[in-house]
């Protein structure tokens, strides 16, 4: 989901289809593309380092380390997102569900 987040943010802001994405017109998205683009890379170096996380099962400290730090990034970035602004509450469950499983997961992992 994050990298999708990333190639919409960071690669085709301004194009027609993301716009209506993220509900902008083509001013706002003029305005604001050196900010997404940049917000665009957070979103893929988050999904790296969960990635390396699941990479890294076989050591199982820094796997947990890892998960926990960027799942727990991404869903407190949903969080934020949502009780900041209610019009973006689906926007909110999309980007933190994900997270939200994967940190379940970890968690039921580490206490089997």
């Amino acid at each position: 989901m994050h990298v999708f987040i990333f190639w919409l943010e960071s690669l085709r802001w301004e194009r027609p289809a993301t716009r209506r994405v993220f509900g902008t017109t083509p001013e706002q998205a003029a305005t604001t593309r050196q900010l997404a683009f940049n917000q665009g890379f957070y979103n893929l170096f988050l999904a790296i380092i969960a990635a390396a996380g699941v990479a890294l099962f076989w050591w199982p400290v820094v796997s947990a380390t890892l998960l926990l730090v960027s799942l727990g990034s991404m869903l407190a970035a949903a969080l934020v997102l949502g009780s900041t602004d209610r019009r973006k509450l689906r926007a909110a469950l999309v980007q933190g569900m994900f997270p939200a499983l994967g940190l379940a997961f970890l968690a039921l992992g580490t206490i089997a």
